[in-house]
């Protein structure tokens, strides 16, 4: 899971950088937070394999007592490596998702490509940290992800329905076929559809999986 986690993350990468303006940087950014962190937090926060131990300890005979959905949650809190609270992980994803699509910083990353790796690589890390957090800890992973699909929605919305281009690189280099502000358009409906329904899928899917094991308890 995590090569291909890494393969998605190279692949959008190379798809900012492919000269297909608004569009591809969204879908660039989208490849990044909702398909290939996703798949690199689950890889990460993967339970370990069971192996047989010879002497019993009062952890093992508390761990023997513990179902199995429980069990299950219990071996990925000990994986965890340190992964934080999903909404303090949501809230900084926030600013950075915010920040980046500023026309300053937007046209720094685009004049820059150094700066628009930096810019691509804090996407992914980001996503990955709320995307590890929320498996780790599902009660507030299921908040921090539907959270996060919201303000992706509205950032979605608010570049797609603006009136203008509002950065100048992208409108001198639009997607081909379109004209800079149907470019524009078509990215904000990336983001809006694909970040959107990807952070608002895994949240219901955490939510389902947290009412089965209790309703299994």
């Amino acid at each position: 899971m995590i090569a291909a986690g890494l393969l998605v993350a190279l692949g959008a990468t190379v798809l900012g950088f492919a000269g297909l303006g608004m569009t591809g940087h969204m879908a660039a950014h989208m490849g990044a937070v909702a398909v290939a962190a996703p798949m690199l937090a689950w890889g990460m926060t993967a339970p370990l394999p069971s192996f047989p131990q010879r002497r019993k300890s009062r952890t093992s005979d508390v761990g023997a007592s513990i179902d199995g959905p429980a069990r299950l949650d219990f071996r990925l809190r000990g994986n965890d490596g340190g992964a934080g609270g999903p909404l303090a992980w949501a809230t900084v994803e926030f600013v950075v998702v915010w920040a980046w699509h500023a026309p300053a910083l937007r046209g720094l990353a685009d004049m820059h490509p150094a700066v628009a790796v930096v810019e691509q690589a804090m996407f992914l890390g980001v996503g990955v940290g709320l995307w590890r957090a929320a498996v780790v800890h599902p009660a507030g992973g299921v908040a921090a992800l539907l959270l996060t699909s919201m303000h992706m929605t509205l950032l979605g919305a608010l570049i797609g329905l603006a009136p203008r281009p509002l950065y100048a690189m992208m409108a001198m280099h639009p997607a081909p076929g379109l004209d800079a502000l149907a470019d524009q358009q078509l990215g904000g409906v990336v983001m809006l559809v694909v970040g959107g329904a990807a952070y608002c899928l895994g949240g219901l899917a955490l939510l389902g999986t947290m009412l089965r094991e209790r309703a299994a308890a």
